[in-house]
């Protein structure tokens, strides 16, 4: 039995489209090309400058990424980025999100997220999405100055919780993220909300769900 629970952030439990959404009709018909790239290239960029050794803050790389989104995609009003930016900073949580936590938090287990995002990001979306009363901690790739999946970002888990790898479920959407994570000697649990398919079929996931709301029946 896991005591405690550790989710990624953006992508599991923060909708990282939310901010395109909102304003989908002032992006235009173009919205879903915009976000997906705006995705892509946010993540590329915390892989790319973590594997030449460099660390830039994630909320410099999210500008950066909707920099190129919206270069890319001419027909979008590059006007628009401060209110895309300030929506992603506080972006919407699922609405299965606050229904898993609260139910592993009467259970007993201690719940935390582990991100790439920087501290001010996370603060401004676990406050924007109340679910603040339900975390035990937020732990930030920052204080390492490296993004996931580098091994020494999971070891943020069991050393804050003062527990041994196989105590952590680790919860992501990311396919990647769930790897790193099993890797690193955690049960993994993987979110696919898209019905991707399976990249990492040497580091199998403990268990794939469709979403979070049925998380707290598993022990």
């Amino acid at each position: 039995m896991s005591s405690v629970f550790i989710f990624d952030a953006y992508g599991t439990l923060f909708d990282v489209h939310a901010a395109i959404a909102r304003h989908k009709v002032q992006v235009g018909p173009d919205a879903d090309l915009v976000s997906a790239i705006w995705r892509t290239k946010q993540l590329e960029y915390s892989w790319t400058l973590t594997l030449s050794g460099h660390y830039t803050d994630f909320w410099v790389l999210t500008q950066r990424a909707l920099d190129f989104a919206l270069a890319s995609v001419p027909s979008v009003d590059k006007s628009l980025k401060p209110t895309l930016l300030d929506a992603y900073f506080k972006l919407d949580a699922f609405p299965d999100a606050r229904t898993a936590l609260k139910a592993l938090k009467a259970k007993g287990r201690k719940i935390g997220i582990l991100s790439n995002g920087s501290p001010s990001m996370l603060k401004a979306a676990v406050e924007a999405a109340a679910i603040g009363d339900e975390l035990d901690a937020t732990l930030s790739v920052d204080v390492l100055k490296m993004f996931k999946p580098r091994p020494e970002v999971y070891r943020l888990v069991t050393d804050r919780f003062r527990c041994s790898p196989d105590e952590v479920t680790f919860v992501s959407s990311n396919r990647w993220d769930v790897m790193a994570g099993i890797r690193a000697g955690f049960r993994g649990i993987w979110v696919n909300r898209s019905n991707m398919p399976d990249e990492y079929q040497d580091f199998p996931p403990a268990k794939v769900l469709k979403e979070l709301s049925t998380l707290s029946e598993i022990d």
